[in-house]
């Protein structure tokens, strides 16, 4: 009994769940108030009693009533080395939606929570010198990371809204308005650790306008392989697009159980009154590691910019909200912009924290590196195939 009471605790949570099961039927219960991941029963083979069933839920709001039980498909065996192929279905561990894979990206993760080696710690880095204002001297170095760029199902998009930007990954649009910008819905990256991977037999099992664009289904495959294969628009797309899509560098940090994740993107460079302005945009994932609920209020931004400029934004929120970060809901994710006059530059700040108690702490975001391609090419004109 002693085994079967750590065997309960072991499988309440979804990573805890990664561990040991696999194989499950994936169901999905879809109502006006949020979504949630259910996993069947199954007995204990040490005592026969049923294991407790594990739901994840995409919202902290109360169950809604009238919710629909749908057969997803049959989760797969998560893979610990290698990578997962175009066509992977798969559950979004943390966010919860159903998405499919089109292709890796191999990413260099900067994780300033990570203690290098004392004879390492105070080694100059003249290629990556330390920001202005950096939270501390020592050097962080790369870990090479993958990351994929998936689809969204368009039917899980207004579950995660709330928690999750579904028009994140944005382009320069290719004319003179220099501060046009237009998005493709249903996009993501995700790391290799969020994806819970799955299959199905149904030949559309993602809804998204692009799933059958991109992808064919292939049910005569042989291999082990995802039984959706890249179509060749799915490939031009990815070459054409690959400067603005390119996922290079990842900067990570953890302040009081708070995790700030930075990814930027260089966008492109416009003319504007008689000088270039260079455009990057950036996605920011905040998660609480621990118990205590706490919600966002303000943030600080620092940018510098190669041209001598230092810039102070302050303000409410991040993009109009302030989100609440509890067990149940602990993450946030946005996307936003900067440009500057020039063609490299710094970012750092912090984020202003809210306990339940009314006390505040401050969240570093950790600094990272503005850069712009070295080879200047146009943006895409749109996403028509």
């Amino acid at each position: 009994m002693a085994a079967c009471a750590i065997r309960r605790g072991f499988l309440t949570t979804v990573s805890k769940y990664k561990k040991k099961h696999t194989h499950r039927i994936l169901s999905i219960i879809e109502g006006s108030s949020g979504l949630q991941v259910k996993r069947p029963w199954l007995p204990c083979l040490a005592c026969r009693l049923p294991n407790i069933q594990q739901t994840r839920f995409i919202s902290s709001r109360n169950r809604p009533e009238g919710k629909v039980l749908e057969t997803v498909g049959v989760f797969e065996a998560l893979k610990q080395h290698g990578k997962y192929e175009t066509g992977q279905l798969f559950l979004h561990s943390v966010f919860g939606y159903r998405g499919v894979v089109l292709f890796p990206w191999h990413a260099r993760i900067y994780d300033r929570d990570v203690i290098p080696p004392v004879s390492d710690s105070h080694v100059p880095s003249p290629s990556k010198p330390e920001p202005p204002g950096s939270h501390g001297s020592k050097e962080v170095k790369g870990k090479t990371h993958t990351y994929y760029q998936v689809l969204i199902d368009t039917r899980d998009c207004p579950h995660i809204s709330q928690r999750s930007q579904t028009e994140a990954v944005t382009f320069l649009a290719n004319h003179d308005d220099s501060r046009a910008l237009y998005a493709i819905p249903g996009l993501d990256y995700v790391s290799h650790e969020d994806i819970l991977p799955y299959n199905s037999t149904e030949q559309v099992p993602i809804q998204h306008e692009l799933f059958e664009r991109f992808l064919m289904f292939n049910p005569d495959k042989t291999t082990p392989a995802p039984p959706f294969s890249a179509r060749d628009t799915l490939k031009a797309w990815q070459e054409k697009n690959h400067p603005w899509l390119e996922l290079s560098d990842v900067h990570r940090e953890t302040t009081e159980n708070i995790r700030v994740t930075v990814i930027p993107f260089y966008m492109g460079m416009r003319d504007a009154q008689n000088s270039h302005v260079y455009w990057w945009r950036y996605c920011i994932r905040l998660e609480n590691m621990g118990s205590e609920v706490v919600q966002l209020r303000e943030r600080h931004w620092r940018i510098f910019s190669l041209s001598g400029t230092l810039e102070t934004v302050r303000g409410r929120g991040v993009v109009g909200r302030e989100p609440v970060l509890s067990k149940e809901q602990p993450a946030f994710q946005y996307s936003s912009h900067v440009s500057l006059q020039a063609p490299s530059g710094h970012m750092w700040g912090t984020f202003r924290i809210e306990r339940t108690d009314g006390s505040h702490f401050d969240v570093r975001i950790p600094p990272f590196s503005l850069e712009s391609n070295k080879d200047e090419k146009v943006p895409p004109a749109g996403y028509t195939l």
